[in-house]
């Protein structure tokens, strides 16, 4: 099976890096094209065996499975550059969230999937959110399972959804890092603790927090409840939590649907699609 991978900047390398270390891919079934020659020469040298494709209708053309790695507006251009070379029997893979099924359907003769991938692929972890088009047949959705639970664990979901879920599989790591980052700041202020070791226990905390909800049976309330003894410390701190973060995570995901739907908006612009975009948050 020949996987290709149209764009290898910070997502699209990241995959083709997580699958050969797996050992999902052979580097011989590996196609890669980007804009910059560097890149590309870089990705070689890391992962000798891959091939290097001349132009992005190379990589379409001669893979079974067509990863599309780039930004949201590049789409149309992409598509248009690649449709005349695609064939029905193909599956054609976007992994950017605000580009939908019907965008690609519309223009690709392929079957179409979204996936959204999660940097921490990288340690084999976290989770892929995929969402599938109506031309894949049970055997396409099995293969596209089958390859990313080499890296993490797919979860399939509604297209309505995406965004949502994102926040939480993909951006989550970016928002649990600051929150880190502010506290250990504070930490080293305050205290004057060695920031490599607040940084390591912070770090374990969290890989062992996220192994207790996921393998202990523990909800996040439940976890509450079990460390903050009622009258303790970390019940006094979490009472301060609950009133300084009011409205705070409300307006996070305002602010990312918002985004969201503005990016479809414009995507729609672009696939000539009219339509109007109801935020899911009004559904």
């Amino acid at each position: 099976m020949k996987v290709g991978f149209i764009g290898t900047g910070s997502m699209g390398g990241l995959l083709i890096d997580t699958f050969l270390r797996s050992g999902a891919l052979d580097p011989c079934d590996v196609l890669a094209s980007n804009r910059s020659p560097g890149k590309l020469m870089e990705l070689k040298k890391l992962h000798p065996g891959i091939t290097v494709c001349s132009g992005n209708i190379e990589a379409a053309s001669e893979s079974d499975i067509v990863f599309l790695c780039v930004k949201p507006l590049q789409f149309k251009m992409l598509s248009d550059e690649i449709a005349p070379y695609l064939r029905s029997e193909q599956i054609v893979v976007s992994i950017t969230s605000p580009v939908q099924l019907y965008h690609l359907e519309s223009v690709l003769p392929s079957k179409i999937a979204k996936i959204i991938p999660s940097i921490t692929h990288s340690v084999r972890s976290g989770t892929s959110l995929c969402i599938f088009g109506s031309r894949l047949n049970k055997k396409d959705r099995l293969v596209l399972l089958r390859l990313f639970s080499c890296i993490g664990v797919p979860a399939e979901i509604p297209e309505s959804h995406t965004r949502i879920a994102s926040d939480f599989s993909s951006c989550g790591p970016a928002f649990l890092s600051y929150f880190l980052e502010r506290w250990i700041e504070a930490a080293v202020e305050a205290t004057g603790i060695d920031e490599a070791l607040v940084s390591r226990l912070a770090g374990e905390m969290l890989l062992g927090t996220g192994k207790l909800l996921t393998e202990g049976s523990f909800t996040p309330q439940g976890l509450q409840e079990r460390v903050a003894v009622r009258g303790g410390i970390t019940a006094e701190a979490l009472n301060h939590l609950r009133t300084s973060l009011e409205g705070v995570f409300e307006r996070l995901i305002t602010t990312t649907h918002d985004k969201y739907d503005e990016d479809v908006e414009k995507l729609d612009e672009l696939f000539g699609r009219s339509s109007i975009v109801q935020s899911p948050l009004d559904r």
